[in-house]
């Protein structure tokens, strides 16, 4: 037992999952929406990013006896800026390369296979984008994702234990899923979102050192003779604000992108629709990789995980795979294929 729900459960909760939406729903509606609420998250990354900020230059201006916290402050913020523009320039030029070797990708040629390049360069046709390179890579388990920092420069990947179990049609969804993924833009914005993320935690990281370090000292001083008691008071502030913002603010950081993350999983799956125009297709890989008794992917990791249509971990699988969570990089399955089974009445 995995603790899933029994078939006839689950078949009877998709039902019901898929009689709450309304008779008229229609992909450009998902896709307007998920874009809307996407665009939001982006804004909120955002917007967190400029609070942190303006806390941190807040809590500095505050010190009475802060020189140094400040010095210290202001170069970890820089730090922080330098080190995630690295990263983002890492991640524009190398970063696809790098994810591929990682998994084992085998680059596929259209004499190698006639079917899976037809049917990849039919999807990238029907989303006017060039053709993406094509791999597979050698696993058993059933998953597939794309790379790339814009469509000239795209790559799917599936595994072949995907290329084996699935139908012509069941393909055709899984491959649209990930064209509409390169379409969307949506490793750019994954890019975007993993940069302010890992900002935000740096810059707290930076800030809360540079707070203990001063305040270690200040403490020292006030027990010399050489410090007021507004200064030691103040201190005590900032070390309350730093250890506040260590853990909240990347804690919010990263709620953001898992559910950007779930809102770009919604995205693609509508346009996956709306480049094959048979959600029944998708549906059906999705229910087969939902049943994979094997989903772990061997090479998968935590930072790649986001990137697969659905995620290869198998303790993430089986926590996100019935239900929604914060920390859940994509949504529900059952709630995927209800969404698609809604647009095939």
């Amino acid at each position: 037992m995995d603790g899933r729900p029994e078939p006839l459960d689950r078949e009877r909760d998709l039902r019901e999952r898929v009689s709450a939406y309304p008779g008229t729903l229609t992909y450009i509606d998902l896709i307007r929406r998920n874009k809307a609420e996407s665009s939001l998250l982006i804004a909120l990354m955002i917007l967190l990013g400029g609070v942190v900020g303006a806390l941190i230059g807040g809590a500095i201006a505050m010190g009475a006896t802060g020189r140094d916290l400040a010095i210290s402050a202001t170069l970890g913020g820089v730090a922080a800026l330098v080190v995630a523009s690295l990263g983002a320039l890492w991640s524009w030029f190398g970063g696809s390369n790098a994810i591929l070797r990682m998994a084992g990708a085998v680059e596929v040629s259209r004499e190698t296979d006639l079917e899976l390049w037809n049917v990849v360069d039919e999807m990238r046709i029907a989303a006017g984008l060039p053709m993406p390179r094509v791999y597979l890579i050698p696993e058993s388990a059933l998953n597939a994702f794309a790379t790339g920092r814009d469509p000239s420069h795209a790559a799917v990947a599936i595994t072949t234990g995907l290329r084996q179990r699935l139908t012509r049609d069941e393909l055709q969804g899984v491959i649209a899923h990930e064209v509409a993924h390169i379409r969307h833009y949506d490793i750019r914005f994954a890019m975007l979102m993993a940069t302010m993320v890992g900002l935000i935690v740096f810059a707290c990281d930076a800030f809360l050192r540079g707070v203990m370090r001063s305040g270690v000292r200040g403490a020292t001083r006030s027990k010399s003779g050489s410090s007021n008691s507004g200064g030691g008071a103040a201190a005590i502030v900032m070390i309350v604000l730093a250890l506040a913002l260590a853990v909240v603010a990347p804690f919010l950081a990263q709620m953001i992108q898992m559910a950007y993350s779930r809102k770009r999983e919604y995205l693609a799956d509508a346009g996956a629709v709306e480049l094959t125009r048979n959600p029944l297709g998708l549906a059906g890989a999705l229910r087969k990789l939902a049943d994979d008794s094997e989903p772990l992917v061997e090479r998968a990791n935590r930072g790649t995980a986001h990137m697969f249509i659905m995620n290869p971990l198998r303790r993430d699988r089986r926590a996100h795979g019935e239900r929604s969570s914060v920390f859940s990089s994509h949504p529900p399955v059952r709630e995927r294929i209800a969404r698609l089974m809604a647009l095939a009445r």
